[in-house]
């Protein structure tokens, strides 16, 4: 199976094919709207701007498995994100990303791209903290570790890259900009 064998879901109960971004690249993020990390929305918005007319497609997955962080409904959810950091990326249901109910596509992507640590710095120190109370073997599974976790897919379906949310963003926008 590759990329373009999955689909997601949209809060309206359509199914959207990874088929329909052949020839694009794509970031997969889980994200959420209660998290220290939520301002990353700013950022994939900028991007999305930035980039789509090249190419670029972001498929947003609200996931409410770290810290019920995303609690409201899939509407609540949007309307969050489109007032706050007014979001025009397609965004997803609400879905799981790990465990007995995630979605296959993250079982693929993790499959792809497994965790490689959270890199330098403040966050990613409070981070391992933090998480090696939760899972003492954390550092050892594919499994996704917090929200706003991104997979980069390039325009052939490769699942090519995997960023962290303490990872910068800046960062994350070179990679893609590279790719288009």
């Amino acid at each position: 199976m590759n990329f373009y064998d999955y689909s997601v879901t949209t809060p309206a109960g359509e199914e959207i094919s990874m088929k329909n971004y052949e020839g694009k690249v794509v970031l997969v993020v889980n994200t959420a709207t209660g998290c220290g990390f939520t301002p990353h929305y700013k950022d994939l918005e900028k991007m999305y701007e930035d980039y789509h007319d090249k190419g670029f497609e972001i498929i947003d997955v609200p996931c409410n498995q770290f810290a019920g962080q995303t609690p409201g409904t899939d509407e609540e959810i949007h309307e969050f994100c489109a007032l706050r950091y007014n979001t025009r990326f397609p965004q997803m249901k609400k879905s799981d990303v790990n465990g007995e109910n995630e979605l296959p596509l993250f079982t693929f992507l993790k499959e792809q791209q497994g965790f490689k640590g959270f890199g330098k710095g403040p966050k990613a120190i409070a981070m391992g903290v933090m998480l090696s109370k939760i899972d003492k073997d954390y550092k050892n599974n594919p499994n996704i570790k917090w929200n706003f976790t991104k997979f980069i897919v390039d325009r052939k379906g490769n699942v090519v890259a995997r960023f962290e949310p303490t990872e910068k963003m800046e960062n994350v926008a070179e990679y893609v900009k590279g790719l288009l």
